[in-house]
């Protein structure tokens, strides 16, 4: 059996160590590029992007030649956002599109996501069976099959007029004064020059990267230095995006942040009133705030849950035909306008809504009352599993038993991190803090 290489967001790992080598990487590019080209036609072609990261460099040329050591042509697009690549794999007709990211993780990591020609990540049988080929003998091109790479020059510009087309006809943001944060990663900028180019006053932070501050105290995952911004020039609201832009945060002008949650909520209401949110269904993960349900119940609506990770929202609203999904963390994914998560486009429905409304941000991003929900993170050695440890289900067990009726307790590995989340939700503070707590102990102990 081959080693597991795919996690629930591609290929992913520290830099220069196993699995993200340069080795890896040319091995990933020709599997993925034999995969793709099976019918031994010559015709075939992929997209590269990738985010600000150092290793970027280092990936993208592996990359390009594995793929082109299987006859696959190489379109590369340069620093673009993750869901540029899905829409540009799918504009330039490629049969396989990448993204060379680590998304909100420290610029010392990097992954490798993978995209169909519909522009959707691949699911997981077709990773598997890539990840299958990497340990194999892979059949590369005769010579003079061999593949061609070319830059496109222009790839950054394609997207931004795209994502102004998702933003409605009439209307601007004349008036409107927006910070937005870009992790010092993809977006640095598409999303400050599409903001200016609707009409927005842009103060811009975030937007210097150096191949090594991507994420580092900015971005969707610290939103201290956006709040502050705001407070600061006295904004109307602000977006904080993370590494490669597929995750967003709102900030009011107060400096108080609205997560996923509360944007899917304001999506799907105004969605619902406007009869778009198809199936009156919002999709949506485990890690949703009891208060998400509760308001959609409230108004007709289903919340549909699904494990964690953007790929497994979009292959629930494909199979049950819904357009609205994503995550706690920020992920919006809306399959109107995009394959998969899109800070950049979620952050324009936000502000389309305070320009048709002329409510203040502060009005939007309090949808519902969300019920006190705690998460914290362990780490783990890799390879190891605390949570089968004969302690950690006994303390497991009971204090389940303890909540029962009261609220709940959700507890899982990362699929991109070694690490465990113990998250529980209960309106007895003194009782959520008890069952994270001790679980948390019992795992650290494992550990």
């Amino acid at each position: 059996m081959s080693p597991k290489l795919f996690g629930t967001d591609g290929v992913r790992g520290t830099a220069n160590s196993y699995p993200m080598t340069a080795e890896m990487a040319l091995k990933l590019g020709a599997a993925a590029g034999r995969f793709f080209r099976r019918d031994g036609s010559t015709a075939h072609r992929v997209v590269i992007g990738k985010d600000t990261r150092l290793s970027g460099y280092m990936l993208e040329n592996a990359l390009t030649a594995g793929l082109t050591s299987t006859g696959m042509n190489v379109l590369l697009l340069g620093p673009v956002p993750t869901p540029a690549v899905g829409f540009l794999t799918r504009s330039m007709r490629a049969d396989l599109g990448v993204m060379i990211s680590a998304s909100h993780n420290p610029h010392h990591d990097n992954g490798i996501k993978f995209f169909g020609p519909d522009g959707f990540k691949l699911s997981d049988a077709a990773e598997e069976e890539i990840s299958a080929m990497v340990f194999g003998d892979i059949a590369l091109a005769h010579p003079e099959n061999i593949g061609r790479a070319k830059r496109i020059e222009d790839a950054r510009g394609r997207y931004q007029e795209y994502a102004k087309t998702t933003f409605p006809a009439g209307l601007r943001l004349d008036g409107l004064k927006v910070v937005i944060d870009c992790a010092n990663g993809a977006a640095y900028k598409t999303a400050p020059e599409v903001l200016w180019e609707l009409g927005a006053e842009v103060i811009s932070v975030g937007v210097t990267p150096n191949g090594k501050n991507i994420n580092d105290r900015c971005g969707s995952t610290h939103t201290q230095t956006a709040a502050e911004a705001v407070v600061a020039h006295g904004a109307h609201v602000g977006i904080s995006l993370d590494g490669d832009a597929d995750r967003v945060m709102i900030l009011d002008e107060t400096g108080h942040v609205a997560d996923g949650d509360q944007i899917m909520a304001l999506l799907a209401g105004r969605w619902a009133e406007e009869g778009r949110l198809l199936g009156g269904t919002l999709v949506a993960t485990v890690m949703s705030n009891l208060g998400l349900e509760r308001f959609m119940t409230a108004r007709g609506l289903r919340l549909e849950r699904t494990s964690v990770g953007d790929r497994y929202v979009v292959e629930a609203m494909r199979r049950g035909g819904f357009n609205l999904g994503g995550e706690q963390s920020g992920h919006i994914v809306m399959t109107d306008y995009a394959t998969t998560g899109d800070g950049l486009i979620a952050g324009l429905q936000f502000l389309a809504e305070m320009a048709r409304s002329g409510r203040a941000a502060s009005d939007l991003v309090r949808q519902f009352e969300t019920v006190p929900q705690m998460l914290k993170n362990v780490r783990y050695a890799a390879g190891k599993n605390p949570l089968a440890a004969a302690t950690v289900q006994a303390v497991i067990a009971a204090k389940t038993q303890a909540i029962e009726g009261k609220g709940r307790i959700l507890i899982r590995k990362s699929g991109t991190e070694p690490l465990i989340r113990v998250m529980a939700e209960c309106e007895d503070a003194g009782l959520l803090a008890d069952v994270v707590g001790e679980i948390v102990a019992a795992v650290e102990a494992a550990v």
